[in-house]
């Protein structure tokens, strides 16, 4: 198994930055093409970014697309997510997800590991 552990969320004003954070142990965290989804209050899971083994290849919701940033560092086990020029609707909870390497995907459905989500809030 994967297990994965957000940090990095928190309260920050509009047009601020803010970076996530999302640590994995268990099985050899390289190997795995990892995402950033996220779920607003009363609203349904969607995709944010998204990373392929090596960083070699990202892509990214249009709503986000120009504004955060997905990286990886495989030798801390880490994938992040910069985020800048925030906005309101950007408050959600922000999930990190692993699935096994098909490039990049933007597929909630095709990640087979989540982490338990850490709440972003950007107030006007």
């Amino acid at each position: 198994q994967v297990q994965l552990v957000e940090t990095g969320g928190g309260l920050v004003q509009a047009g601020g930055p803010l970076r996530l954070s999302c640590a994995a142990s268990g099985r050899t965290f390289r190997i795995y093409t990892m995402g950033w989804f996220r779920q607003p209050a009363g609203k349904e899971r969607e995709f944010v970014a998204t990373i392929s083994l090596t960083g070699g290849s990202t892509a990214y919701a249009d709503s986000v697309q120009g504004r955060f940033t997905i990286s990886r560092d495989n030798a801390k086990n880490t994938v992040y997510l910069q985020m800048n020029s925030l906005k309101p609707e950007d408050t959600a909870i922000y999930y990190c997800a692993a699935r096994r390497p098909l490039a990049t995907s933007s597929s909630r459905d095709e990640y087979e590991y989540w982490g338990q989500g850490t709440q972003v809030t950007v107030s006007s």
